[in-house]
């Protein structure tokens, strides 16, 4: 329920993990990720067999929330794969189905499990494209939202049922009280989220959380405050208020949707110039895409989130774009045969060219600083060069891996920060793990940068730039 709200698009989509990147590093994580669909099941059989068994109270009420839910996902599951999908219009009316005291002025006297279970069935109705097509995460979305919204309904319906929350009157306090719970809510799916990941991706989990609750303060704190809106509205106007309250944030999903639409032509076009070397011949197929693949994710096991991380991958699809102002190509395309005033040159020319691209200065200022001694690096410029130079070594195949740690390892404290070393080591002995199913990073959509021949054979030096 909340989602990213970053200044310039994340490229993670355009980077595609090999199908060995997304694995577990340990059995706990799994099995919590297990505990938490049984706990989300177990809690949807009881609502369901419990609202079968009594019936729905108020049918009309729950009708008209439950279709809001599964309108609102269906929207969201329109998006693009693995795209972030802001104003999620479900996760509005699932909160607020889950704080709803009164309808027009009378009372309601549904509890916490018909809110579950309507919730449910509300999202799995708009998911269902997604679950027909095997998408696994569909699965985990349904999980949270199941689990938040009972968190929401178990903190405000035993209170409100039994008089406490009337003794506050309609006022300010009771409506403090609202955002109080959706604070907390809102709390909980971020723990949810970054676990869900966490065992998806194999990613530590304490820049994941960081990440999540990074995003709070965004759409997330809309949809929120939307939530409680909504369920004020209906308490004095009734079912009236739905639309009206909705519609506007309904629109707003869909404006978004045209601006996405622009914000994927920005970043297929940062990616096409990420392959001009590949395709003029002055690096090997690929490499490219597999730096900044690996880049990020070595920079989430150091930390690095939301912008940062954006930043760390453009400057990793780029980083060679500098050597397109050489004559003639350099073997395999590594630069460190070349005298360092040269490998200088390269990198700034680099810098000067992705400056007329329209990213972030950051962006240009770790291409340009590539090629500088590591202690004088920027953290994201430390990653790309160690990660380029492993990439050098190994050509893409993994049974090159461990020659080229022995390589890296042998230049620290000269020329790689040992502890980009240590946290791409960490990254690589996670992809040697047992098969677990892969699944999205935290933010940002991933799609192919388009056709690539496979990993080119191994170089024989590492190069910095």
């Amino acid at each position: 329920m909340r989602e990213g709200d970053e200044p310039y698009p994340p490229l993670r989509g355009a980077v595609p993990a090999p199908r060995t990147a997304a694995r577990p590093d340990s059995a706990l994580s799994t099995a919590v990720l297990a505990l938490v669909h049984t706990a989300a099941a177990l809690l949807v059989c009881a609502a369901l067999s419990v609202t079968l068994w009594h019936g729905l109270h108020e049918p009309a009420y729950a009708l008209a929330f439950g279709a809001l839910v599964a309108i609102g996902e269906t929207v969201r599951w329109g998006a693009a794969p693995r795209e972030r999908e802001p104003a999620p219009l479900g996760a509005a009316g699932a909160l607020a189905y889950a704080l709803l005291g009164e309808c027009g002025g009378r009372p309601t006297t549904h509890g916490v499990l018909q809110v579950v279970a309507v919730v449910f069935a509300g999202t799995l109705a708009g998911a269902v494209p997604q679950l027909a097509r095997g998408q696994r995460t569909a699965l985990d979305h349904v999980a949270r939202r199941v689990l938040s919204v009972a968190f929401a309904a178990v903190c405000f319906q035993p209170l409100y049922n039994s008089g406490a929350l009337q003794e506050w009157g309609k006022g300010a306090p009771y409506a403090l009280f609202l955002m109080v719970l959706m604070a907390l809510t809102a709390l909980c799916d971020a723990v949810l989220a970054a676990l869900v990941l966490r065992v998806r991706s194999g990613f530590p989990y304490g820049p994941l959380l960081r990440e999540e609750l990074r995003a709070l303060p965004g759409i997330g704190s809309a949809v929120c405050a939307t939530g409680a809106v909504i369920a004020l509205a209906v308490a004095v106007a009734g079912l009236w208020a739905l639309p009206v309250f909705c519609a506007p944030l309904l629109l707003a999903q869909l404006s978004f949707r045209r601006y996405e639409a622009i914000r994927t032509t920005y970043r297929q076009t940062i990616a096409s110039l990420a392959r001009s070397t590949e395709i003029a011949g002055y690096t090997p197929p690929g490499h490219a895409r597999r730096v900044a693949e690996l880049s990020c994710a070595v920079g989430r096991e150091m930390g690095l989130t939301g912008n940062r991380l954006t930043v760390l991958e453009y400057a990793a699809l780029m980083h060679d774009i500098g050597q397109l102002s050489l004559v003639d190509p350099v073997p395999g395309g590594a630069t460190a045969p070349l005298p360092a005033d040269r490998q200088r040159r390269i990198a700034l020319l680099g810098g000067a060219v992705v400056r007329q691209t329209g990213v972030p200065a950051e962006v240009a200022v770790v291409v340009e600083r590539q090629a500088d001694p590591y202690r004088d690096q920027p953290l994201p410029a430390r990653i790309v060069r160690a990660v380029n130079a492993y990439d050098d070594l190994t050509g893409g195949d993994p049974a090159h891996a461990p020659g080229a740690l022995e390589r890296l390892r042998a230049g620290t404290g000269r020329d790689y920060h040992p502890g980009v070393i240590e946290a791409l080591a960490k990254v690589l002995s996670r992809r040697t793990a047992p098969a677990a199913p892969a699944a999205p990073a935290a933010q940002g959509p991933r799609e192919p940068l388009g056709d690539e021949t496979g990993p080119a054979a191994p170089a024989t030096e590492a190069h910095p730039g």
